[in-house]
């Protein structure tokens, strides 16, 4: 009898088995972000909850309680009556679930890889959970604060920024930082008919900037090196803080530390919030809540600016780049795994028909 009918058989039942198979990501184990976010980086603010990975409901693990204040801080647990606890409870599977659905995570309602790796990333310290839900649209992302506040100035409006003249870092001059918040400032004023011009006086200016360490009057304390960034209120408060512990970098070929931060994408999400915009879900826009160390993410994507320019309109010289298209990175990831399955199925199948033969 001819072998082909069984290598055709065995063939066919190695299709179904192939199909069978989740697609599972990838994972390259000694180039693991969390691995490398907890190895490299010793002394970020987050980095002992490495030791939560996996944790799911009926857990306890020393540290827990620490997460659970977290999520207190980032809205996302309600303000405890009682002391936190060490034990993974309904109320921390219930936040742990909200954050990935928010975030744009897979939902799995436990501390899995990808779930620890954005709660150790440095991030915005507004609540990701302050926006008016009245606001969001089933195809956006982009979110208001409550109330939806927006600046009220006649148009054409003007917004006048300043610098604290006692609260600044010295290892960057002040003409490269005013440069840095030009153009920061400037991103956002091609979108929407709203200028902004940098002013001496301090404290007539709509929006006042300054670096700040640990506590400094907001209630809103700072926490140290790659914990909360920056914040800023909304409108029209104009206070825009950001946390002077940081190794905040200009460009990344001068500073080679590890945990250095770029201080112009940092200014341009937080110019978002001084604008009235909350934290988006979408992963590469500007106003999504976290940012690693060593990465620049200063160019408005489609979600911030349809978002700004439902607060205040379009400017009429606003023209649509490709710059504000969306990473096609994860899509382009999914694409390569499914080939990689379908090339180990034609690779079986051609050393099927060769032992066949």
């Amino acid at each position: 009898m001819s072998p082909f009918p069984n290598c055709l058989y065995f063939t066919f039942a190695l299709f179904l088995l192939l199909l069978s198979l989740p697609s599972f990501p990838a994972r390259i184990l000694q180039q693991d972000p969390l691995t490398e976010l907890a190895a490299d980086i010793q002394n970020n603010t987050w980095h002992a909850f490495v030791k939560l990975i996996d944790a799911g409901k009926g857990s306890q693990v020393t540290g827990m309680s620490e997460l659970k204040k977290y999520f207190q801080r980032f809205g996302y647990m309600p303000i405890p009556d009682q002391n936190f606890t060490n034990f993974f409870d309904e109320d921390l599977e219930s936040a742990v679930l909200n954050y990935q659905k928010n975030l744009g995570l897979p939902v799995t309602g436990k501390l899995d890889d990808e779930t620890m790796n954005e709660i150790m990333l440095p991030r915005c310290g507004m609540s990701d959970l302050v926006h008016d839900h009245s606001s969001l649209h089933t195809t956006k992302n982009y979110a208001y604060f409550y109330g939806r506040p927006r600046w009220t100035k006649t148009s054409p409006m003007t917004l006048s920024y300043a610098f604290s003249p006692n609260s600044m870092i010295d290892y960057i001059g002040a003409s490269e930082i005013r440069s840095i918040f030009q153009r920061a400032f400037a991103r956002w004023s091609s979108a929407i008919p709203v200028n902004f011009t940098e002013t001496e006086d301090y404290f007539t200016a709509d929006i006042k900037i300054g670096f700040y360490s640990g506590d400094h009057g907001d209630g809103e304390p700072f926490d140290g090196v790659l914990g909360v960034l920056a914040h800023a209120f909304s409108p029209e408060n104009g206070r825009f803080h950001l946390d002077a512990a940081e190794t905040w970098a200009v460009d990344f070929d001068e500073e080679g530390s590890k945990v250095a931060v770029d201080l112009e994408s940092v200014a341009t999400h937080e110019i978002g919030h001084v604008l009235g915009l909350a934290h988006s879900s979408v992963k590469d826009a500007v106003m999504y809540p976290s940012l690693s160390p060593r990465t620049k993410k200063r160019d408005l994507k489609l979600d911030d600016v349809e978002g700004v320019q439902a607060l205040y309109g379009s400017n009429p010289n606003f023209k649509y780049t490709s710059s504000l298209e969306h990473d096609t990175s994860s899509s382009n990831r999914r694409r390569t795994r499914t080939t990689s399955k379908w090339a180990i199925f034609f690779g079986m199948v051609v050393l099927i028909f060769s032992l066949c033969l």
